[in-house]
């Protein structure tokens, strides 16, 4: 039995059971600037609608995002599609990722971050 039962899971809703929750479609940003990138990811990281995910989030992207080169960028803006509660749990290690994620750097180095191993006191960053 699963400890960690995602709101979606078939553990949950006793429906039948659905592997991955699917992704809405992918809204494509042509010619968006790098900077107007990182302002949105910032932004989205922080209202996620989840107040455990908007916090890991958004003290990822304060720490991260001023550092990451475009292309890491849109990796994290993928991952951003990505349900709340599977971010969250793949992050806190607590159900293994999708193979698409499983071996990134990106969800490596959010997971080092959730780790929190320098006991580092988080609060949610200013917009």
């Amino acid at each position: 039995q699963d400890p960690y039962v995602l709101p979606l899971s078939h553990e949950a809703t006793s429906e039948s059971y659905v592997k991955e929750t699917p992704l809405p479609p992918r809204i494509e940003r042509h010619n968006e600037s790098t900077d107007v990138l990182r302002a949105r990811l910032v932004y989205q990281s922080r209202k996620r609608g989840m107040l455990e995910g908007d916090l890991l989030l958004s003290t990822f992207a304060a720490e991260n995002l001023s550092t990451m080169t475009h292309k890491e960028l849109l990796e994290y803006d993928r991952l951003l599609d990505e349900p709340d509660w599977d971010i969250y749990y793949w992050s806190t290690e607590k159900k293994e990722p999708p193979e698409r994620w499983a071996n990134t750097k990106l969800l490596q180095r959010l997971r080092v971050h959730t780790r929190n191993e320098g006991k580092v006191v988080r609060k949610m960053p200013d917009l």
